[in-house]
């Protein structure tokens, strides 16, 4: 198991609202919760910014974190992520802003602790191109050329 610094920027978070964790040990994603003061209406197809209540350090290029929807949520109620998946790169320091989009024709309330989105790790490779003047042809055409709809 990695370990990952973690520090608290709101000081609700472990108080009145639950710090991240696992829900299971199967679990691949930690659950990050709303860190509000008060309820926050989202209006229809509108995107507000929830704070997380937490900053992370990975110190590690070879892993960033990805911020995921909660199925039900989307499935339930249109809530989904502003930008469908959020990236946290090795060397972001600041507080996790959840960008929250209810892509449906109801107002939907957010309460504070309210768990909004899932935070996973994911390992990294970084390339460095190689600049050549043509790509061989892998006779498959072109995008979505392999057949399958």
């Amino acid at each position: 198991m990695h370990t990952i610094e973690a520090s608290i920027v709101n000081p609700l978070m472990g108080k009145t609202i639950p710090l991240p964790t696992y829900s299971t040990n199967g679990s691949a994603a930690l659950d990050l919760r709303a860190c509000l003061s008060e309820p926050l209406i989202v209006k229809a197809n509108e995107t507000q910014l929830v704070g997380s209540g937490i900053a992370i350090s990975i110190h590690d290029p070879n892993l960033a974190a990805v911020l995921l929807p909660r199925s039900g949520l989307g499935a339930k109620h249109g809530i989904v992520l502003g930008n469908l998946v959020g990236l946290i790169d090795s060397d972001y320091r600041q507080e996790i802003k959840i960008a929250v989009w209810n892509r449906s024709d109801k107002a939907f309330t957010i309460n504070p602790g309210d768990r909004i989105c899932q935070m996973i790790f994911v390992p990294i490779v970084q390339v460095d191109f190689k600049w050549v003047e043509n790509l061989e042809d892998n006779g498959r055409g072109g995008f979505g050329s392999t057949g399958i709809s």
